[in-house]
C-alpha cells in the first residue's frame, strides 16, 4: 500500500509534535509515524495508583527555555516551581550521617507542568488530526525517487512524501534506518556518534498519601554518592493533594530487576527519612535503554557529544530529508527547549 503526504516525520516526541502543529499552520500537511505504541517519546508521565501524575522523562525547565515557555503559554498548559522548602540531604557516604543544608530561592527556579509534562504531549496532539499520529510504525528505510521520497515501514506500509524530517535521535536513526542512496560522509560520520540525552539514565518514581516529608520539614530533595538513588526531588502535584518523590538511580542499578530496584530504594530513604517511606501506594521505574531510544554500541566520549552539529543545519536527498529532534538543536541540545528550537527552525524551512 502506498500513501502519497506532503510531509512525513518520523517520531511523535515534542520535536515531532511540535513540527507537525507548526507545519499545521502553514496550511501543510504532516503525518508523523511513530514506533512505539505512544506519543512523548522521552516526556513519560504515568498515573500513580492515586492518580498522581508521576514523570519517568522529562521533567523541568527554567525561565530561559523561553521558546519552550512560549509553546506552554500557547498550548493554555500552567507552570509551577520545584518545590525546594525545607532541609536538604547530602549522603556521601553509606556510615556517616547525611549533610543538611537549605537551598534558598533560586533567581531563575525550575518549573513543572501542571498534570505532568505528558499534558504538553497531550495539548499539541489535540491540535492534530486523529489520523496524523500513527502509532507502531517503525521506519526502517527512507530511498529517494525521481520527484519525492519513498518511506517504508517495518510492517510493509510504503509512504511517499514531498519531503522527510527525521526526528528521532540521530544515533537511533543511523542504526535502525537504511537512507538510499547513502548519505554525504559529513552527515554520516556523525550521526553514529551524537549522544542521546537521557540514554541510559534510570528514572523512579514514589507515590504517596500524604507528605511526610514536608509535615518533619525536608524538602525532599536529596543527592547521594552512597545509595543506588542519585538524586530525588518532592514531586507533589500542582494543587498540593498528591504527592511524591521522582528522581534518578545510579546507571548501575539497570542490572537489577524492578523489584530489587524498589528494595534498594526503599531501604535507603527509610535511613533518611524514617519508616513512612516504606509504604508507597506506587513504585515505578524507567531505564532509558530501549529500542526507541538508542541501538547499537555507541561510542560516547563526553556528554552532548556531536550535539548541534552543523551537518544537522543541512538538507539531503535532493533538498528532500531533513534532521529535526533536541540533538540538533544549536541551543539547549537535549532539553525539550533544544526540541522546540529544532522544530521551529526546520519548520520554517519547509
Amino acid at each position: 500500500m502506498q500513501l502519497q503526504n506532503d510531509v512525513m516525520i518520523i517520531g511523535g516526541g515534542l520535536s515531532g509534535l511540535t513540527l507537525a502543529c507548526f507545519l499545521q499552520k502553514k496550511g501543510i500537511e504532516a503525518v508523523i509515524l511513530e514506533a512505539s505504541e505512544r506519543p512523548g517519546g522521552r516526556i513519560h508521565t504515568v498515573t500513580g495508583s492515586l492518580d498522581t501524575p508521576l514523570e519517568l522523562g522529562a521533567t523541568w525547565f527554567s525561565d530561559i527555555h523561553v521558546h519552550l515557555l512560549e509553546l506552554i503559554e500557547e498550548l493554555g498548559l500552567t507552570r509551577y516551581p520545584q518545590y525546594s522548602e525545607g532541609i536538604s540531604l547530602f549522603q556521601t557516604k553509606s556510615f556517616e550521617p547525611p549533610q543538611q543544608f537549605f537551598i534558598p530561592a533560586a533567581d531563575i527556579p525550575s518549573y513543572r507542568i501542571a498534570g505532568g509534562t505528558g499534558m504538553l504531549i497531550h495539548a499539541l496532539a489535540q491540535k492534530l488530526n486523529h489520523s496524523c499520529i500513527q502509532l507502531n510504525k517503525k521506519v526502517i528505510a527512507v530511498k529517494q525517487a525521481a520527484h519525492n521520497l519513498i518511506v517504508e515501514t517495518a510492517d510493509g506500509t510504503i509512504f511517499n512524501a514531498e519531503r522527510v524530517v527525521v526526528c528521532i535521535p540521530p544515533q537511533l536513526a543511523a542504526a535502525t534506518i537504511r537512507f538510499l542512496p547513502e548519505l554525504p560522509e559529513s552527515i554520516r560520520q556523525v550521526l553514529p556518534a551524537v549522544q542521546t540525552w537521557m540514554s541510559g539514565a534510570v528514572k523512579f518514581t514514589l507515590e504517596y498519601d500524604e507528605p511526610f516529608w514536608r509535615t518533619a520539614g525536608y524538602s525532599g530533595m536529596l543527592y547521594s554518592h552512597a545509595g543506588i538513588v542519585t538524586e530525588m526531588y518532592d514531586h507533589t502535584s500542582f494543587e498540593e493533594d498528591k504527592y511524591g518523590f521522582t528522581g534518578f538511580l545510579n546507571s548501575s542499578a539497570a542490572a537489577y530487576s524492578p523489584e530489587v530496584r524498589k528494595e534498594l530504594v526503599l531501604n535507603q530513604l527509610r535511613e533518611l527519612l524514617g519508616a513512612k517511606v516504606m509504604e508507597p501506594a506506587t513504585y515505578f521505574d524507567k531505564v532509558w535503554n530501549d529500542e526507541f531510544i538508542a541501538a547499537g554500541s555507541p561510542v560516547i566520549i563526553r556528554p552532548h557529544q556531536h550535539n548541534g552539529h552543523p551537518a544537522f543545519f543541512s538538507a539531503y536527498m535532493g533538498n528532500r530529508l531533513h534532521f529535526c529532534g533536541t540533538e540538533t538543536a544549536a541551543a539547549f541540545p537535549g532539553y525539550m527547549e533544544g526540541a522546540v528550537i529544532a522544530a521551529r527552525l526546520v519548520g520554517s524551512r519547509l
